[in-house]
């Protein structure tokens, strides 16, 4: 019933910006941590940054000081400004949503490519 949509990868060049959108749909609660993962081929999935319910954030070192993730009141969906891209920032970037009565691991979007080139 839960569905989370990705939305906003696209190729961009080094230095540029991007802005993925998640909205969650179906969920009878509000979330109480929603975050953006990202793997790139042969890689682990990893998480580049969360936001809780009382809109506490928490950035992977990596993006701290490029990317910000911010919620919009009373919805379930979140987005992520990426800004000063670099090639190694190129992976499939996921949204995970954890709600009251969901599964421990939470509720996983199809993901989008974000591709930087060099």
């Amino acid at each position: 019933q839960v569905q989370l949509v990705e939305s906003g990868g696209g190729l961009v060049q080094p230095g540029g910006s991007l802005r993925l959108s998640c909205a969650a749909s179906g969920s009878r609660f509000l979330f109480y941590a929603m975050g953006w993962y990202r793997q790139a081929p042969g890689k682990q999935r990893e998480l580049v940054a969360s936001i809780t319910s009382d809109v506490t954030t928490n950035y992977a070192d990596s993006v701290k000081g490029r990317f910000t993730i911010s919620r919009e009141i009373g919805k379930n969906t979140v987005y992520l400004q990426m800004n000063s891209l670099k090639p190694e920032d190129t992976a499939v970037y996921y949204c995970n949503m954890r709600v009251p009565s969901g599964p421990d691991r939470g509720y996983w979007g199809q993901g989008t490519q974000v591709t930087v080139t060099s």
